[in-house]
């Protein structure tokens, strides 16, 4: 899986890059507009090792702030399912908050907590959260009930073993969300660092960008999609084997 995974961004990556020189080639682009295969070779020599510090750092921060979102969305999630009224209201602020883009609510989180890992790892949580949470509202919501009726007519059941049970008919559904949205944080963190962080991948891309470097942007993009397609079939991994064992309990 790991390097089919590969295998496939590498040939996406690649395909990108050709479109790219056929546009510079095809258009009589100059280099310092769209670089050559000479110069993004030289860049990545030299920018590699750097960048890549950089886009662990960030990684770092997507994964704190996706297990946030993940805690927020499981106990929220939770709550929503005690009433039809409340579950309705968390859906509607939900829906709500989501309207507002990330780059309108960004500067307002700069301002309140600064330029630092708490702004990155709020932003993460935030824009990774509301597909977590519609999610686990719907799997927490929707009755098993095969199982939970032997539950209730033997006056055994809780809310604890009900969401237990939930959670363990659904255990497919909720490991493809929380992979699906690894990739958010990923991008939220990204976003984040470029707005306005002094840290990560996104910093280093928003300084190329003001230096019309694409070279350096085209180095930290290949850099990003190895390190994401590495971390999300590693998640994967992980929620293949929890389901395994799951299934063999």
């Amino acid at each position: 899986m790991l390097l089919r995974r590969i295998y496939q961004f590498l040939m996406i990556y690649a395909l990108g890059i050709a479109l790219l020189l056929a546009l510079k080639y095809g258009l009589g682009l100059s280099d310092y507009v769209v670089p050559g295969p000479g110069e993004i070779g030289r860049t990545a020599a030299v920018y590699a090792g750097p960048y890549l510090l950089a886009v662990l750092n960030t990684l770092a921060v997507a994964i704190l702030g996706h297990l946030l979102a993940i805690g927020l969305a499981t106990a929220v999630a939770i709550l929503g399912r005690l009433t039809a009224w409340v579950g309705s209201f968390i859906r509607t602020a939900a829906y709500n908050i989501q309207a507002y883009p990330i780059v309108a609510v960004a500067p307002i989180i700069f301002i309140l907590l600064g330029d630092g890992l708490a702004s990155r790892l709020l932003i993460a949580a935030m824009i990774c959260y509301f597909p977590l949470l519609l999610s686990f509202i719907g799997i927490f919501s929707e009755p098993v009930s095969e199982i939970e009726h032997f539950y209730e007519s033997t006056r055994r059941t809780t809310w604890r073993l009900q969401i237990k049970i939930r959670a363990f008919e659904n255990v497919h559904k909720i490991s493809t969300v929380v992979v699906g949205s690894a990739t958010m944080a990923v991008v939220g963190t990204i976003v984040a660092e470029f707005i306005a962080a002094t840290a990560g991948i996104g910093y280093s891309i928003r300084i190329a960008l003001y230096q019309s470097d694409l070279a350096k942007i085209l180095v930290a993009l290949f850099l990003i999609g190895v390190v994401t397609s590495l971390y999300l079939v590693s998640l994967e991994g992980l929620g293949n084997a929890l389901q395994a064992r799951l299934r063999r309990s």
